[in-house]
C-alpha cells in the first residue's frame, strides 16, 4: 500500500459503500483509502478500521474531507438527494468522483454535476455496475458490431415480487427522489439505453402505483415495513419514444404480484436479430429460413478485461474507472449518458403525477 498511486475518500459509509464500493476498492493496488465520512461517526470509524490505511481519517462533515488536498478521488455513497451537491463540491475541490447511481434526483441537479465535471476537467462516473455483467457485455458487443441491425424496440426490466428494502432511507421519497423506479429501474434503463446506444428521448408516458404500503404480513424478503415511513411508489412503468422512433418499455417494482421476478436485465430487438438477458442470455434470429435461438456460454472464455481481475461486475467497474484516471481516458459510464437516465426517470414520475405525456424535445 505504500506505493499506492491514488488516495481515495469515501463519503457515506452505509450499505452501498460497505456492500459494493469499499470491498472492491480493497482489491485494487493502484489506490489506498485514506478518509471516511458519515453523518454517523461510528459508521465512518468502522469503515476506516476495516478498509482504511493505518492513519485513515474520519469525518462527519464531507467538506472537511474535501479540504484535504492529498485526496485524489472521492466516492459519493450517500442518499440520492445529496448526490448532486456533494459531487459538485468534490469536483470543484479538484477530486475525481464516482457517484453511486442514480446520478441525481432530477435532471436539473444532474446537469449541475455534468457542468461541474466539464468545467473542472475532473473525471465523473456513475455507478452502474450491471454494465459489467457478462450478458450485458455480450449484448453490447453485438450491438456495436451491428449484429442486431436497427434496434427499434427495447425493454428495461426491474421487477421484484416482494423485496422492498426496509432499511436506511429507501422508503423516504424526499431523501431518495422515489422508490423502485429510481432505485432499481435506473439500472435496467441504463443497460437498455447503453446496448441500444440511443440517448435521445422524445416522449415519455408514465404511471406509478402505491398499493402495498398499508398492507401487513406481506411476505417481504426483508420483513414488514412501517406504513408511515413508506412514502414512495411500490411500482412504476414508463413508455418512452426516442427521437429516431425507437420504443422502450420500462417496468419497475419492489412489490408486484408476479411469479417470475426479473431485475437488472433488458431486451433489445432490431431488424436483424434480438437478445434478452432474462434469466440467461438468449439471442434470436433467422437463419436458412428457420428461427434460431442461441444461448452463449458465459462461464468460460470471454475478454480478459484486467489482468488478475475477478468477474464481479463492481470490481470490473472500479478497475475501469481507476484505469481511466491513471491513463487519462474516458470513464466507463459517462455522465452525458447517465443524465439521460435521470431525465427519463423524472419524466416518468412527472407523467404519472399529471396524467399527461412529457415531451423532452
Amino acid at each position: 500500500m505504500a506505493e499506492a498511486l491514488l488516495k481515495v475518500g469515501i463519503i457515506g459509509c452505509g450499505g452501498i459503500a460497505n456492500g459494493k464500493h469499499m470491498p472492491n476498492l480493497a482489491k485494487l493496488k493502484e489506490l489506498e483509502v485514506v478518509a471516511f465520512c458519515d453523518i454517523i461517526e461510528e459508521k465512518a470509524e468502522e469503515a476506516a478500521k476495516k478498509f482504511g490505511t493505518a492513519d485513515a481519517k474520519v469525518y462527519t462533515d464531507y467538506k472537511e474531507l474535501l479540504a484535504d488536498g492529498s485526496i485524489d478521488v472521492v466516492h459519493v455513497c450517500t442518499p440520492n438527494r445529496s448526490h448532486s451537491f456533494i459531487t459538485v463540491d468534490a469536483l470543484e475541490a479538484g477530486k475525481h468522483v464516482m457517484c453511486e447511481k442514480p446520478m441525481a434526483i432530477n435532471y436539473a441537479e444532474a446537469k449541475k454535476m455534468l457542468d461541474a465535471a466539464q468545467r473542472t476537467g475532473k473525471k465523473l462516473t456513475i455507478g452502474y455496475q450491471n454494465r459489467w455483467n457478462a450478458a450485458s457485455l455480450y449484448m453490447k458487443e453485438m450491438s456495436d458490431n451491428g449484429d442486431f441491425g436497427d434496434i427499434y424496440f427495447g425493454e428495461a426490466m426491474a421487477l421484484r415480487r416482494r423485496a422492498v428494502p426496509t432499511w436506511g432511507v429507501f422508503l423516504n421519497e424526499y431523501e431518495q427522489g422515489g422508490g423502485p423506479l429510481i432505485d432499481i429501474g435506473t439500472h435496467s434503463l441504463d443497460l437498455t439505453l447503453w446496448v441500444m446506444n440511443n440517448y435521445k428521448p422524445k416522449l415519455v408516458v408514465g404511471t406509478s402505483y402505491k398499493k402495498f404500503a398499508g398492507q401487513t404480513r406481506v411476505a417481504n424478503a426483508w420483513g414488514d415495513w412501517d406504513p408511515k415511513e413508506f412514502t414512495t411508489e411500490d411500482s412504476a412503468f414508463g413508455f418512452v419514444v426516442m427521437e429516431n422512433g425507437a420504443t422502450i418499455l420500462l417496468k419497475s417494482a419492489w412489490a408486484l404480484n408476479i411469479a417470475n421476478p426479473l431485475e437488472a436485465c433488458c431486451l433489445v430487438a432490431g431488424d436483424k436479430a434480438g437478445a434478452d438477458s432474462y434469466g440467461e442470455l438468449k439471442v434470436n434470429y433467422v437463419r436458412n429460413g428457420r428461427q434460431c435461438i442461441e444461448k452463449p456460454n458465459l462461464e468460460a472464455g470471454g475478454v480478459a478485461f484486467f489482468e488478475g481481475a475477478g468477474s464481479e461486475p463492481a470490481e470490473l467497474e472500479a478497475r475501469a474507472f481507476y484505469k481511466a484516471i491513471l491513463e487519462d481516458t474516458e470513464v466507463p459510464t459517462k455522465p452525458e449518458q447517465a443524465i439521460v437516465v435521470t431525465q427519463i426517470l423524472e419524466a416518468i414520475y412527472k407523467s404519472a403525477a399529471t396524467g399527461q405525456p412529457v415531451y423532452l424535445h
